[in-house]
């Protein structure tokens, strides 16, 4: 029975190895379910883990699973106690830790570009791993450690790539850079932008328009006068100088 796990754990690891770049030493983040698991059925995993993988194995684990285990108080002493004994691996939530299962499904994330294999209980960990491609997952069963095999997510992202329906992340890193050498691509300047001498306001050569000047105004006290115009009917005779001495007389 244990030359039977031992194939089904060098295939699977074999898949991984030739179609996603693992290599040795295998990288195996821990989490405290896969701990817990592992101190009830009394497993140990230093011992254990490199007889299973017939390889070398580096045990880590990050500062979120640790933090999660203080504050579940001390039923999960004992695998707080185990998991110190690992390598801690940097994550993003120093400052703000979040959960566990967070935290890990960050470290694998975008295609599990750092090669982890995930040693988890967690059922929602797990189901994130099965969606991820590329990601080993490891599990406890019948006081055993199983390698599981690889996820359809995992197969069917081998297949379009060897269809030619994918690039792989190394093809397209080898792509920018050939368009880089080529020049086809511009470098993004982050610089600030520099303000351009332009010519002089076309506002300010307008030529001054001249002020109206205002109308007189009369003198407090003054009556304003008005210049009178004697208006002539229309059709009535005018009087001559003659006609005016004649009237007289």
């Amino acid at each position: 029975m244990k030359i039977t796990r031992q194939k089904h754990a060098k295939r699977n690891i074999s898949f991984y190895k030739y179609n996603f770049n693992f290599r040795e030493p295998y990288q195996i983040l821990v989490d405290g379910t896969f701990c817990q698991a592992a101190l009830k059925n009394k497993i140990q995993i230093k011992e254990q883990m490199p007889k299973y993988f017939m390889g070398e194995v580096q045990l880590c684990t990050t500062n979120c699973v640790l933090k999660e285990l203080e504050a579940l108080g001390k039923e999960l002493y004992g695998a707080k106690i185990i998991l110190q004994r690992f390598k801690v691996r940097n994550c993003p939530h120093y400052k703000s830790p979040v959960s566990a299962s967070q935290c890990l499904q960050s470290m694998i994330d975008g295609h599990n570009p750092h090669h982890y294999f995930v040693a988890t209980q967690d059922q929602e960990l797990t189901a994130f791993i099965k969606r991820t491609p590329g990601v080993p997952l490891i599990f406890i069963i019948q006081n055993t450690i199983v390698l599981d095999k690889p996820s359809s997510a995992s197969v069917a992202h081998i297949q379009a790539l060897q269809a030619g329906q994918l690039v792989t992340t190394q093809q397209q890193q080898s792509i920018d850079t050939l368009k880089q050498e080529q020049g086809l691509v511009k470098p993004v300047s982050r610089g600030k932008k520099r303000k351009r001498k332009g010519g002089p306001n076309p506002l300010s050569c307008l030529k001054k328009k001249k002020k109206a000047t205002p109308a007189l105004q009369p003198k407090p006290g003054e009556k304003k006068r008005r210049s009178r115009h004697r208006r002539h009917k229309s059709g009535a005779p005018t009087l001559q100088h003659s006609d005016k001495q004649n009237v007289e007389v």
